[in-house]
């Protein structure tokens, strides 16, 4: 399927979804949401992906909203339109979290508002070196969303969390490294080989370990202990069983790389 401002691309295995809107830094407007959510959708139901990598075109990941387009909104009061946004963004960030498969972001550029908290979504993240963040939505005064009153306290302190919400201040890739905002930080023009050579690592990972762990650590957030032991028992019986761990097993006592059990 095709979009207007989102670009799909497929390979042995990998949808690398692209914000397809570099005139605007791929600031969100339109439809854009709701086809970023079902562009994820689509790859969460394709048994033949394995790891979805997010990405923008451009000198940019995304710069969040569109301003303009907000504009136009508030000008004619369509708050029904707005709420449809809103809407649109929870879409996108339960795609994420509930596909079974690692998601990826390569942050390329600015990560504003919006941007900011799609890649905060992701699962595991690659900046370049020219990307920076901000939690911009104070600037124009409006609050945050797409789950970043969520997400950032999680990652950061409390107090850290409420200087980007409270200010806005942008911030480079090196200190998002430092706040464990990023996994890690690679010059510019090597991001998407970097992010490639990660992505294939996923894609040959075996899948239900990958699918249960996923599960297990955005789980562990909201459980118990005894809860968490549960699933652990529950999720390792599950692998155990797999034809994946079976071939892995044989495959380091015969000291040889193990042959890829494609998912049925």
């Amino acid at each position: 399927m095709s979009y207007d401002n989102i670009k799909v691309t497929h390979d042995a295995g990998i949808t690398t979804i692209t914000l397809d809107r570099p005139e605007k830094l791929n600031a969100f407007a339109g439809h854009m949401r709701r086809d970023l959510a079902d562009a994820l959708e689509q790859a969460a139901s394709d048994r033949i992906v394995r790891v979805v990598v997010i990405t923008g075109a451009g000198r940019a990941f995304c710069a969040g909203a569109d301003v303009k387009y907000m504009n136009e909104l508030m000008e004619r009061e369509d708050v029904e339109e707005f709420k449809r946004l809103l809407g649109a963004g929870r879409r996108v960030l339960m795609a994420i979290r509930e596909m079974t498969k690692p998601v990826v972001a390569a942050v390329n550029g600015p990560a504003y508002g919006a941007g900011f908290n799609l890649v905060l979504a992701c699962d595991i993240r690659v900046a370049a070196e020219s990307a920076s963040f901000s939690q911009s939505f104070v600037k124009v005064g409006l609050h945050p969303d797409w789950g970043g009153t969520y997400l950032l306290p999680r990652i950061v302190p409390t107090n850290i969390a409420c200087e980007m919400f409270f200010l806005g201040d942008a911030f480079n890739a090196r200190q998002a490294l430092h706040f464990g905002i990023v996994n890690r930080v690679v010059p510019d023009l090597e991001l998407m080989t970097e992010t490639r050579k990660l992505a294939e690592r996923l894609r040959d990972a075996p899948y239900a370990s990958i699918a249960a762990a996923k599960h297990a650590v955005y789980m562990s957030w909201e459980s118990s202990l005894e809860r968490m032991l549960q699933y652990e028992t529950e999720a390792q019986l599950q692998c155990f069983q797999s034809k994946e761990a079976r071939e892995r097993v044989r495959a380091f006592l015969e000291k040889r790389e193990p042959r890829r059990i494609e998912k049925k």
